[in-house]
């Protein structure tokens, strides 16, 4: 729950030409299941409707999940757009097959967390948690 009572919002998707969603839809469901709401946009999104959606839904952080290495590519124009919108406050995570290099790039950019395979699903939960409760 956020400091107003209400479950977590959290946008969940893909974007660019990586169709491989598995994950994010695991991701997804155990969210769910930990009482959050979760919006799952899916595969092949545009970043700019990826963030028109995370405006519309008021969510409280946006989730990203690559497996096809556009880590790079995507990141820099979602954190502009999310500035460029207004939701630059609102924490960009980042998910799956991110090379552990890359890990402090995305951090110097603005993500707020990157998670990868093994870490363990609370971590996930209670990191979401702990931004959201003070909103």
């Amino acid at each position: 729950m956020n400091a107003a009572g209400n479950k977590p919002r959290i946008l969940i998707s893909k974007v660019g030409h990586d169709g491989h969603d598995r994950g994010a839809k695991v991701l997804a469901t155990m969210l769910r299941d930990a009482g959050m709401e979760v919006i799952y946009l899916g595969a092949h999104q545009a970043p700019e409707a990826v963030i028109v959606t995370a405006l519309q839904e008021d969510v409280d952080i946006v989730g990203i999940s690559y497996l096809g290495g556009d880590h790079l590519k995507y990141t820099p124009k979602l954190l502009k757009l999310m500035k460029e919108k207004g939701l630059g406050a609102r924490p960009l995570i980042v998910g799956g097959i991110i090379p552990r290099q890359d890990i402090p790039l995305l951090k110097e950019q603005g993500v707020a967390e990157v998670f990868v395979p093994g870490m363990p699903f609370s971590q996930i939960v209670d990191f979401i948690n702990e931004k959201t409760s003070a909103k």
